[in-house]
């Protein structure tokens, strides 16, 4: 860690006492390299092609986003040392039972947003932190309703948008978010794909953590 980052880790409040660890962002996401930043963390992003995403067909809804999460932290496994925290996460949607991902062509993406005009769906985010030494694991839920939504405003937004690195089909800090959202239920930002609230959280109480495993 340099010495700029050092300042910065010593003067932090959310990382009194962790000077000379690095925190590293797993992720390819720019809207969680937003919202990290925003906490004014110095931390560093990597980005790895081909994490594997799947899950178990028997898996309960609510562990899925977590469990991702995990796969995506085990990837990166190789990237850490002794003083290294690394975060990573995954966000799905999920509307009658069934989780909603990145959708793969605008058709679908389209179809997706069908799903979702007029009704209530649920955003859940996963959210894991890794060190060498221990591994925490944590979700979070936001309920969402959608108004409902023409053809116009669904050929609007895939026209103008980028929906297919987003789960659901949609950013809920773009257009689709201004024009069909009345009401959430939850953190803003899990829908925004990451639940910065529980990072806060988290680092406020690693230092006491990391000190225990320290000491063993």
């Amino acid at each position: 860690m340099d010495q700029i980052t050092q300042a910065a880790a010593t003067a932090h409040p959310l990382l009194q006492g962790l000077a000379g660890w690095r925190i590293l962002l797993g992720s390819q996401s720019p809207r969680r390299v937003e919202l990290l930043r925003g906490l004014g963390l110095p931390f560093e992003q990597q980005v790895l092609p081909d994490i594997d995403e799947s899950f178990p067909a028997t898996m309960p809804l609510p562990e899925i986003p977590a469990y991702i999460a995990g796969q995506k932290a085990a990837a990166y496994r190789g990237a850490l040392d002794e003083r290294t925290l690394l975060i990573t996460a995954d966000t799905l949607v999920f509307v009658d039972d069934e989780p909603l991902g990145k959708p793969r062509t605008r058709e679908e993406a389209a179809a997706m947003l069908r799903r979702l005009s007029g009704r209530r769906h649920w955003v859940t985010t996963g959210l894991v932190f890794t060190t060498l030494s221990q591994q925490d694991s944590y979700s979070d839920t936001a309920a969402v309703d959608f108004a409902p939504l023409t053809e116009a405003d669904i050929s609007y937004y895939l026209e103008h948008y980028a929906p297919l690195d987003k789960a659901g089909a949609y950013g809920i800090q773009e257009w689709i978010g201004y024009r069909a959202i009345e009401r959430i239920e939850g953190s803003f930002y899990t829908v925004m794909g990451l639940p910065v609230h529980l990072v806060s959280h988290y680092l406020s109480t690693f230092n006491k953590t990391l000190s225990s495993c320290i000491h063993k």
